[in-house]
């Protein structure tokens, strides 16, 4: 390997992975307070999750658009465009973000009935929809300004801002769950609220963060985007296929958690520590993938085709060699990692074996997800969102409900499903991005 370019993705992606995995440590932190406060508790946060979920991860994607113009800018050498871009995700973002808002407060709820889940879920796992469906916004504006100073290479500041909300987020998740400094203890519900107002304060200081930059002046930061609506359209582009990948993997993996609360409490608070274990694990993913969409995309901007081809096989291998590690890690403890979740045994007895299948998931899910990024970055827009369709919704969706309700493997069934389905995502993804670096770049 060349080890100049793996020290550049890695000083690149490790921030990322880090502010990336700052996010499901919030989750991952709710899921081992409530777990600990009440199994049904945290029953009620994972199904209200499984709605706000694709929302969020949705909206990330729509917004991506600003990390890969912010790198094609800064690669051709146009920094005053980077300004502009991060104005207009950050206006993109709210519309988006409030659009979920709505589908979420005058939809989720109906949906949770619709799709068979009992009463009570629904009723209390409702309540906690609304709360979380209020932090859509403040997660885009965010999630806008990470992108931004990302494809500047500059990840350390989000990586740092995501660590003290992280902080803060484990405090008033304790004082709102248990009713810590004389607050009640409002279990789920107090889970909800903790986190919106952490991700409102996230928002607020990444914008004055930005704004405040040394540099602000050439990167255009506090001048009009300007423009029409059509010169929006290459970052947006972008967006629509990012979110219309991740909004098709997020619903599924969604559907697979509702797939799951037929099946009870106990099964579903289980499949809900493997999710979040699962997820967080991605975030790894999703930091050597936006490594890599930045690399590539820099290169896009100086039109060298070998360098792009490169940096998208050179994020792939490093990301291999840590997640491999992780999936060793996750198979040899699975028990002990279990039991940081919860204190009833019988949800320890369940979850403990769907943690051992997550460790198989974790190679192919990060597989797909890098080659995806480094597809968009190279201007592939389309056939990820194509194959995410495929393997998640025509695979995924109707295996699981197989494997999970026709035969003796239960929530085990789930996660065997989402393997064999990653697996064929990051076949098809390699492949696709094997294909286009034997050809020339196309603006």
């Amino acid at each position: 390997m060349p080890w100049a370019r793996v020290r550049e993705l890695l000083r690149l992606a490790f921030p990322v992975i880090l502010s990336r995995s700052g996010m499901f440590l919030m989750g991952l932190v709710n899921t081992a307070l409530l777990g600990r406060y009440a199994t049904e508790q945290l029953a009620y946060l994972s199904i209200a999750q499984a709605v706000t979920i694709p929302l969020f991860i949705g909206q990330s994607g729509f917004i991506l658009g600003a990390l890969v113009l912010t790198a094609r800018a800064a690669g051709a050498g146009e920094l005053a465009q980077c300004g502009k871009v991060w104005r207009r995700g950050t206006v993109y973002s709210i519309g988006i973000s409030l659009i979920g808002v709505v589908i979420a407060l005058v939809c989720g709820e109906l949906a949770l009935r619709a799709l068979g889940e009992s009463q009570v879920l629904t009723q209390e796992g409702g309540r906690v929809l609304r709360i979380n469906a209020l932090s859509l916004p403040f997660m885009g504006i965010y999630m806008t300004g990470a992108y931004f100073l990302e494809g500047l290479k500059r990840p350390v500041p989000p990586m740092i801002i995501m660590a003290f909300a992280n902080v803060v987020n484990l405090v008033l998740n304790w004082a709102f769950i248990y009713g810590a400094f004389g607050l009640p203890a409002l279990g789920a519900e107090g889970s909800a609220w903790a986190t919106t107002l952490m991700r409102g304060l996230l928002a607020l200081v990444i914008v004055i963060y930005i704004w405040m930059l040394p540099d602000h002046a050439a990167l255009g930061v506090r001048k009009r985007a300007g423009g029409s609506w059509r010169d929006w359209a290459p970052q947006r582009r972008v967006g629509y296929s990012a979110g219309a990948s991740q909004a098709v993997e997020s619903t599924a993996f969604s559907l697979l958690t509702l797939l799951a609360g037929l099946l009870g409490t106990v099964p579903l608070a289980a499949y809900s520590i493997s999710f979040q274990v699962l997820g967080t694990c991605f975030m790894v993913a999703m930091g050597f993938g936006s490594a890599t969409a930045v690399l590539v995309g820099h290169a896009w901007g100086r039109k060298d085709s070998a360098e792009v081809a490169r940096a998208g096989w050179l994020g792939l291998r490093v990301d291999w060699i840590v997640v491999c590690t992780l999936a060793a890690l996750l198979a040899l403890f699975r028990t002990d990692i279990a039991r940081l979740f919860a204190a009833d045994p019988s949800l320890i007895v369940a979850a403990a074996p769907l943690l051992g299948w997550v460790a198989f998931v974790i190679v192919p899910d990060h597989t797909q997800a890098v080659m995806a990024h480094a597809l968009r970055a190279r201007g592939d827009n389309w056939v990820p969102v194509a194959t995410h369709f495929i393997s998640y919704f025509l695979i995924l969706a109707p295996l699981s409900w197989y494997l999970a309700l026709h035969t003796a493997n239960g929530t085990e069934g789930i996660v065997q499903a989402t393997l064999i389905a990653s697996l064929a995502s990051a076949s098809f993804l390699m492949a696709r991005f094997r294909y286009l670096s034997r050809r020339p770049l196309i603006s």
